[in-house]
């Protein structure tokens, strides 16, 4: 059997918001659709394209805005690349005009309300998010693909398997926390070095090291921006944003005029817990509240979890005196190893799992390279990881309306609380008395996913999502 092969830049992918699973996997499909039609040489010979989602991904798609980030892929706009800005415009254009301009080459009739089908009471049986693409052709024939978006960005094609992939030789192979502990003892490599090591099977340890360093700056870039941003966030419920407010209170009359010397003024403002404990709650609501509003952020593993991992980054950066390039680097790949771990052994997907598989998993990365970046031993970082998840299992997901506002946006301070106190605990125990090992906690929280009731699992049937008196016309 051909066992998954996950790189740093697999867990770490550079997007636009507001979910990895329900916006940037279906994006990435209809890339990937487009794609095999030009492979096809079918491009041209397209009359009208149709798209069915199922299960999840109609559930609570308008909510996270699947259906943008669908005609925006078969645009040919790239998430990594395409100005956040420019996503709602021309969502809209498409709307109004009623025509795609498919792959950027080929401009066709499109109509959203009967081109595009939310089939609520619909679900296949490989994942709960499931996108169907037809596309039919002058000659009368139709060409279809149906796609999975399993978590984190991922996106699977029916049919295809992990045997399809190209596979490279490892280092140091890693399917579960006890043989990354192995490779870690027998070598007396760190666990983020045990990382740098296998990426050098794809690429150059340089290459590396600046792509680690690109996902750092948009995660900056996101905490920056957020933190000074006002206003309430898009899709209905009229949040408000709380990182504009709180970075203003906090920061008081200290000058700044860009990240670097921000940085240093939040530094001036002292170490105290309730001010350590504003800022870390600040630096994640900024993520989010910019992940809610299409902004560009860093799945990490996902984008409702994506900001757990900067806020304890940036409380490192911040309170720990870790503004050095090789601690950023250290930092995400640590964290990268711990999160491949929860998608080859149980899930990522809250689809899949509910929040323990996006909050959960984000805070055991964060708790895990935190510690490490702090001296910690290598069983000192599993051990952190194995107590942040812990303490995570059996969290649902049930946004309200479909968004990845309420809780999911309070969640991630919550998720990164959890993480710095999860490293704080494991630096200060002794890990040969743990009674719970890594592997052990991916176990349950795996068995706890496939128990868990799917009202609870990003459908917004449970929960919140129907105990709170909100209606909202398109979900």
């Amino acid at each position: 059997m051909i066992k998954e092969q996950i790189s740093v830049f697999d867990i770490f992918k550079i997007g636009i918001g507001p979910s990895s699973s329900h916006t940037l996997g279906p994006w990435r499909a209809a890339q990937q659709f487009t794609a095999s039609l030009q492979k096809n040489n079918l491009l041209d010979a397209v009359e009208q394209v149709k798209i069915l989602l199922y299960g999840s991904l109609a559930k609570t798609g308008k909510g996270h805005g699947t259906d943008v980030a669908i005609l925006l892929g078969l645009t040919g706009a790239d998430p990594v690349t395409f100005d956040v800005d420019a996503v709602t415009p021309t969502f809209e254009a498409i709307q109004k005009d009623k025509k795609l301009n498919l792959a950027g080459c080929l401009t066709i009739d499109f109509d959203h309300n009967n081109d595009l089908l939310f089939l609520f009471a619909e679900s296949l049986p490989f994942h709960p998010n499931a996108v169907t693409f037809q596309a039919f052709l002058k000659n009368g024939k139709a060409f279809s693909e149906t796609y999975y978006s399993i978590g984190g960005g991922f996106v699977v094609k029916e049919g295809e398997d992990n045997s399809q992939k190209v596979q490279v030789d490892l280092p140091f192979p890693v399917e579960k926390a006890k043989e990354l502990l192995h490779w870690c003892l027998s070598t007396g490599l760190k666990v983020s070095e045990i990382v740098m090591e296998n990426e050098t099977a794809w690429r150059p340890e340089s290459v590396t090291k600046a792509g680690i360093l690109q996902h750092f700056a948009v995660m900056r870039d996101c905490i920056y921006r957020g933190c000074h941003t006002t206003g309430f966030l898009p899709g209905g419920l009229d949040v408000a944003r709380r990182a504009f407010p709180l970075n203003k209170r906090l920061i008081g009359k200290s000058e700044y005029h860009d990240y670097t010397s921000w940085v240093e003024a939040i530094r001036k403002g002292g170490n105290g817990f309730n001010y350590i404990l504003d800022w870390v709650s600040c630096f994640a609501l900024a993520v989010n509240e910019e992940n809610a509003s299409f902004g560009r952020v860093v799945t990490a593993p996902t984008n409702g979890a994506a900001g757990v991992i900067p806020a304890v980054l940036q409380y490192f950066i911040t309170f720990c005196d870790g503004y050095a390039e090789d601690k950023i680097i250290q930092f995400i790949a640590c964290a990268s190893e711990v999160g491949s771990i929860f998608k080859k052994g149980a899930t990522i997907s809250a689809a899949m799992g509910g929040c323990q598989a996006e909050i959960g998993v984000s805070s055991a990365m964060a708790a895990a390279a935190l510690t490490e970046c702090l001296g910690g031993s290598q069983r000192q970082v599993l051990m952190a990881a194995e107590i942040a998840m812990e303490h995570h299992l059996g969290l649902t997901c049930d946004p309200i309306g479909g968004l990845v506002q309420i809780p999911c946006i309070e969640r991630n301070t919550m998720g990164a609380i959890k993480a710095i106190t999860a490293s704080q605990l494991a630096l200060q125990s002794n890990p040969d008395k743990a009674k719970v090992s890594l592997d052990a906690v991916v176990n349950t929280m795996w068995e706890t996913a496939l128990d868990m009731n799917a009202k609870y699992k990003e459908t917004s049937d449970g929960g919140l999502a129907t105990n709170i008196p909100i209606s909202l016309p398109e979900c």
